[in-house]
């Protein structure tokens, strides 16, 4: 029997019933509203999703606070009350269409390259950041000199999750993902060359990872017990692609101590999600699952379906995320069952904006 099957097996994700194991992966859209509300064209986007047969649609990075949280301008935010309120529709929209939906809650740190509420950066350490500001979300030239993160900071910047994953309750999400991936705050705390702290959040792999423990336990403790908390992690940056943890004694320590945190499960992205994550050896996945324990939703390059089926047949995750696949095809779900044509990602959709409306005019052009 074709491992491609297995993607459509029911999966229980904590105390969350899911129909099947495709999940749409959260793709940065720069769609909300300057003040960063959720819009229509949002909710119908979202919806495409459920309605092309995912069982689960995490959303894009939602920032958290109205502090230096914002990494993008017009990036939707769940850090008051309207924006909260701009949420329900979305959320109301993907339900009728028979999908989950999980919020993905994000602080930028030292990579914000547009926040409307204050001008300068916070990060881990007073160090700039590889790399350039990425185009496609309206950013120009280097990254800002961010100045090191005080402690009533860190402690705002873990409220900020906190609060954020309440809205997203009380908006009627399913449950909020942490980011603590790709370069974002809470994975500048853990990486070595950005952290260059000497207190309690720097030096050892347990001080680099104690923001993201106090995130996840303010999380816990104020959304309950039957909300699904899930903590996404990476390797690779989107300013650093080829960033590499110390081999796999590294990851074991990192994945063993998130592991211990009341979480419902892990969520890894790589650019190749099969491949070892380090020159030989098992893929980060399966080392999420070896180390960790929880359920594991693995990302990258999975659009091919064989491809997928397979990472799941082998136990190396329980469900799969498409970024590049579900933008070529909101229902690639159901084009999978029915054996139909998939076509391959274009890159203009993200080209000169990631945003809605250009994937709109490139839609438009192409009739």
């Amino acid at each position: 029997m074709s491992a491609i099957t297995r993607l459509f097996d029911p999966l229980n994700l904590g105390a969350l019933a899911l129909g099947n194991r495709l999940a749409v992966a959260p793709m940065t859209r720069v769609s909300a509203t300057q003040s960063g509300d959720a819009t229509a064209r949002m909710a119908q986007y979202y919806a495409s999703f459920a309605e092309g047969g995912f069982g689960l649609v995490i959303t894009e990075g939602i920032y958290t606070d109205e502090r230096w949280s914002q990494g993008y301008f017009h990036q939707p935010g769940l850090a008051n009350t309207a924006q909260r309120e701009a949420w329900r529709p979305v959320v109301e929209r993907v339900h009728a269409a028979g999908a989950r939906i999980i919020a993905q809650l994000m602080h930028a740190g030292a990579l914000s390259q547009g926040n409307r509420f204050v001008s300068d950066t916070r990060g881990p350490s007073a160090k700039r950041p590889v790399g350039q500001q990425m185009g496609f979300y309206r950013g120009v030239g280097d990254y800002p000199l961010p100045q090191a993160m005080t402690q009533a900071e860190i402690d705002e910047a873990v409220a900020g999750f906190a609060a954020a994953a309440l809205r997203a309750r009380e908006a009627g999400f399913d449950g909020v993902e942490i980011h603590g991936a790709n370069g974002y705050l809470l994975d500048q705390f853990l990486s070595e060359g950005v952290n260059l702290r000497t207190d309690a959040y720097g030096g050892s792999v347990a001080n680099r990872l104690r923001i993201t423990v106090e995130a996840v336990k303010a999380v816990r403790a104020t959304v309950g017990d039957d909300f699904i908390v899930g903590l996404r992690s990476s390797q690779g940056k989107v300013n650093d692609f080829t960033h590499k943890w110390h081999g796999q004694e590294e990851a074991a320590d990192i994945y063993t101590l998130l592991g211990q945190l009341p979480l419902d499960y892990l969520h890894t992205t790589e650019f190749e999600a099969w491949q070892p994550a380090f020159e030989q050896g098992p893929s980060l996945a399966a080392l999420a699952k070896r180390h960790g324990g929880l359920p594991v939703l693995a990302n990258g390059s999975l659009h091919d379906p064989e491809r997928a089926g397979a990472m799941l047949a082998s136990g190396e995750a329980d469900m799969v995320t498409l970024g590049r696949g579900a933008l070529t095809h909101a229902d690639w779900p159901q084009r999978v069952r029915n054996a139909d044509a998939l076509a391959a990602f274009d890159r203009q959709i993200l080209s000169p904006l990631a945003d809605l409306e250009n994937a709109d005019r490139l839609k438009a052009s192409a009739r």
